[in-house]
């Protein structure tokens, strides 16, 4: 199923922002200046949220897992543009680019990323931001020893990702480290297919459906705060779910 219009999403950003300073007294909405309050507030009330919720997390805390007999079927696609536009990647081409605070930045193809050891599958549940939410079964490597594996800086603050279809997305180096969090290279039993984030997705059980991007091609481990797609628009950037 098709998700909402990046248009949408901001007018229900911005529509809960305008809610929220309802409760406000004595705001001057009209202020020369200070033009858009509501952005201002939010982006203050977001930031806020994102501090508790990081201070909160533990990465020794895991997801719910579930039975196969409750994995949602069909399953649900979820993403800004329909089906039919979801990018097809080659598997006998594709690279996983890597880049920032690591030591080995040698690029690693779908085969050599298949042939790690230590692979997980699980049954976790994705929560969307809209309130809906599936289980499914997906099974990949595990960050923590990926990132470990090539000489990541750890102490580093945030590891980021690009995606083929322009998608991009960032995450906290503690939730990078949850043993939950994988990079999925099969999905239901098989290997990805391009609706669901063919080669290499991001599969991070403990925060919500948009901060599990699909079709990675870049993995970055930085210091410098990198954003995201939807958090760029005035999404939670922690988004635990």
């Amino acid at each position: 199923m098709k998700d909402l219009t990046p248009t949408r999403r901001r007018l229900l950003v911005r529509a809960l922002a305008l809610g929220a300073l309802t409760t406000l007294p004595g705001c001057n909405y009209e202020d020369p200046t200070n033009p858009d309050l509501a952005d201002k507030f939010l982006h203050e009330m977001s930031s806020f949220d994102d501090r508790v919720q990081q201070a909160l997390f533990s990465r020794h805390t895991l997801a719910p897992t579930f039975a196969a007999s409750q994995i949602t079927q069909p399953p649900r696609f979820n993403a800004f543009y329909d089906i039919s536009q979801a990018p097809v990647v080659d598997p006998a081409t594709f690279k996983l680019e890597l880049g920032g605070q690591i030591q080995n930045r040698q690029p690693w193809t779908l085969a050599q990323l298949q042939a790690l050891p230590g692979q997980q599958s699980q049954i976790t549940r994705l929560i969307c931001v809209e309130g809906w939410r599936v289980i499914g079964q997906w099974s990949g490597i595990v960050l923590a020893d990926f990132l470990r594996r090539v000489g990541a800086d750890t102490s580093c603050k945030y590891v980021s990702f690009k995606c083929a279809d322009g998608y991009y997305s960032s995450i906290d180096m503690e939730s990078a480290l949850h043993p939950q969090t994988i990079l999925a290279l099969q999905f239901l039993g098989a290997p990805l297919t391009p609706a669901f984030g063919a080669p290499v997705r991001l599969r991070i059980p403990t925060k919500l459906g948009f901060k599990n991007p699909k079709s990675v091609v870049y993995l970055g481990v930085t210091n410098v705060y990198p954003g995201g797609y939807w958090e760029d628009q005035g999404y939670n950037w922690f988004s635990g779910s």
